[in-house]
């Protein structure tokens, strides 16, 4: 396999845009409740986009699950539960702060914890520190964090700006102290797709064995951690339906379950039309979301023996982009020069933290 650090970085980045995005066609979803909608779109985020890409484009990927020891299995999927909490609650995050600063404070958590626990783990630490070009990815994840931090503060300033109207203008459910509490916990357990991804390594080495190439050797790994992700996602949506009583909303936009009048056009029109249009949101939104993930395992194929770094990159590449969507939607509409200034010094930082991972990487690939 040929390291090739900047073409790591581009992929991490178009999988930062497609993270940063996924979340925009849900909220043109209409008259249903957020547990129906995030089970909507994570049945093809979890499950369809995984195995039909691995199929189609890695037709080696079952046979390469079931070439590994159980165990690989076990902890790859466990993991992906983890990684599910996280999930789960990430969506929670962005309701009740909106997407720049739900991301800034949860992805901040993500980042430490998914870049450096897996070579701390495994004892490379030391021999990283040793380094000079690990000595360089790790001044790049030390830029990285601080740049999420700008981030925050943005986000801490914004809030003390606007009076609570403002804030509710561009996110309906805005509640900080409990938005916080969620993005926090909701960082450290989505950094366990980090883990389940190293966990997960032997099915890639099996797969590029039976014939994938290296770039897709990370595809039949994500159908086995995605799988836990929707074990988890889709028992709290399913408690959620039931104790919300919202399950019918599953096969209808309208409240009750009242049929409509008049003949079948009319039914086609009022009926089966919202319920297309909604489903087909939320599977613009999930396939959008597993993108994020179909390009950051290319990239990790690409950035050479400091792998580990590439979650840093994929972290940092999804705040630059939620910030730059947070600012297209107005959620920083009414906030001070201090705050714009922040915000551009937050996506400086972040942008020259990526240039300084993929130098590091270079410098370890040569």
């Amino acid at each position: 396999m040929n390291p090739n650090p900047f073409l790591g970085v581009l992929l991490h980045a178009i999988g930062g845009l497609m993270a940063a995005s996924f979340y925009i066609p849900y909220k043109k979803v209409k008259h249903w409740a957020w547990e129906v909608f995030w089970l909507a779109g994570g049945l093809f985020s979890w499950i369809i986009a995984p195995t039909v890409f691995a199929l189609i484009i890695a037709p080696q990927s079952i046979g390469a699950i079931f070439a590994v020891e159980p165990r690989v299995r076990f902890w790859t999927y466990f993991f992906g539960v983890l990684w599910g909490i996280g999930g789960l609650t990430f969506g929670l995050s962005m309701r009740y702060l909106g997407i720049a600063l739900g991301y800034a404070i949860a992805l901040g958590f993500c980042a430490a914890f998914g870049t450096l626990m897996p070579p701390i783990f495994h004892g490379e630490f030391g021999k990283i520190i040793g380094e000079r070009s690990g000595q360089v990815v790790l001044l790049g994840v030390l830029v990285c964090l601080v740049g999420i931090a700008i981030s925050g503060m943005a986000g801490l300033s914004k809030e003390r700006e606007l009076p609570d109207e403002g804030k509710t203008d561009s996110i309906a459910e805005f509640n900080f102290p409990k938005g916080v509490l969620v993005a926090v916990f909701a960082g450290i357990m989505s950094a366990c797709m980090a883990f389940a991804m190293d966990a997960g390594k032997p099915i890639g080495q099996a797969a590029v064995t039976l014939g994938t190439p290296d770039v897709l050797q990370n595809l039949p790994m994500l159908i086995v951690a995605l799988l836990g992700g929707f074990t988890t996602n889709f028992i709290w949506c399913v408690i959620l339906a039931a104790k919300n009583g919202t399950w019918r909303q599953f096969f209808s936009t309208r409240e009750g379950s009242t049929p409509y009048p008049g003949d079948f056009l009319q039914v086609l029109a009022a009926w089966a039309w919202p319920m297309v249009r909604n489903y087909a949101l939320c599977a613009l939104a999930g396939v959008t979301w597993y993108l994020q993930f179909f390009f950051y395992g290319m990239g990790t194929t690409k950035m050479g023996k400091y792998n580990f770094s590439s979650w840093t990159i994929h972290m940092a590449a999804i705040i630059i982009f939620s910030t730059v969507w947070g600012i297209a939607l107005l959620e920083w509409k009414g906030t001070s020069r201090r705050t714009h200034i922040l915000i551009a010094l937050g996506l400086a930082v972040l942008i020259g933290s990526t240039i300084v991972v993929g130098y590091g990487n270079y410098l370890g690939a040569h």
